[in-house]
């Protein structure tokens, strides 16, 4: 136990994801990659050019240690990753539907391989800073962010053609366990006597409930010792959208049962599980 709680490994759902995307393509209309998303400004085309971004940039940087990041003066790491994403995928608005789907299989499976020799408890090869900024993550997490990141990219193709999610219990509950991760992190800037507790319960098939414990000074997650001082309840749609900033706070409220210490119960609803 850490103070992201239990190690999660997603390595065996890469391959169920990403098939369950190419299915998806497959079965697209030539109209149809040319929806808007929620993605400001990007199409279905330019989502999924970016999940190929992702793809191409994690084997060049965890497996061939190829790092090429020139930040602009004053850049913060949100802009830069606005701005390169936006490059990549303005570049590959030249390149077809099918030559994408051939390049997501082929590197996809690279990316397993890389995943299948990673140290879970070994150091990350990037940290997931939106669940600690002073402590290095481990590498399962890390891995489970890259999960989170191609299942969010996919069901937001499929909101944009009005397909079914790829939401079963076995796919979206993992998702739901790592983005709760960043609940310790969320609760930061408030101060509470050692020992108190806050419960985060998402609805659904997928769901299941969480607690952010203070222990020595900082919020960690794990099991409460205690009566919650506050609870906060979400059905599962609401919360992977509250976490990738789908809604926002303000609609995340509107939809959640809140109880017990209000600012604790509102802090949890601003939960952020992506950089932004």
């Amino acid at each position: 136990m850490t103070i992201f709680g239990p190690a999660l490994d997603v390595r065996p759902l890469f391959p169920r994801e990403r098939q369950a995307l190419l299915d998806l393509l497959g079965g697209l209309a030539p109209e149809d990659w040319s929806r808007p998303t929620v993605c400001p400004g990007w199409d279905v085309h330019d989502v999924v050019a970016h999940v190929l971004n992702d793809y191409m940039r994690r084997l060049s940087g965890s497996r061939d240690g190829y790092f090429r990041a020139v930040f602009a003066d004053d850049e913060t790491l949100p802009a830069y990753l606005a701005r390169v994403n936006g490059e990549f995928v303005e570049a590959l608005r030249q390149i077809s539907p099918r030559v994408m789907g051939d390049l997501l299989n082929m590197l996809g499976r690279q990316l397993d391989d890389l995943w299948a020799g990673r140290d879970l408890d070994g150091p990350a090869d990037l940290n997931v800073s939106w669940a600690a900024t002073d402590v290095g993550s481990p590498a399962w997490l890390d891995i489970g962010r890259e999960y989170t990141e191609f299942w969010v990219h996919q069901q937001q193709v499929r909101d944009a053609v009005s397909a079914p999610g790829a939401d079963d219990p076995e796919l979206m509950g993992p998702v739901l366990d790592l983005f709760a991760r960043a609940l310790a992190y969320t609760l930061r800037a408030e101060e509470r006597p050692e020992g108190t507790a806050v419960e985060l319960e998402v609805t659904g098939p997928a769901g299941g409930r969480w607690y952010a414990v203070r222990r020595d000074g900082r919020w960690e997650m794990g099991p409460a010792g205690a009566e919650p001082a506050a609870r906060v309840s979400m059905d599962q749609d609401t919360f992977w959208r509250l976490a990738t900033r789908g809604i926002t706070p303000e609609q995340a409220r509107e939809r959640a049962g809140m109880s017990g210490d209000a600012a604790l119960a509102s802090a949890v609803t601003t939960l952020l599980a992506i950089v932004a």
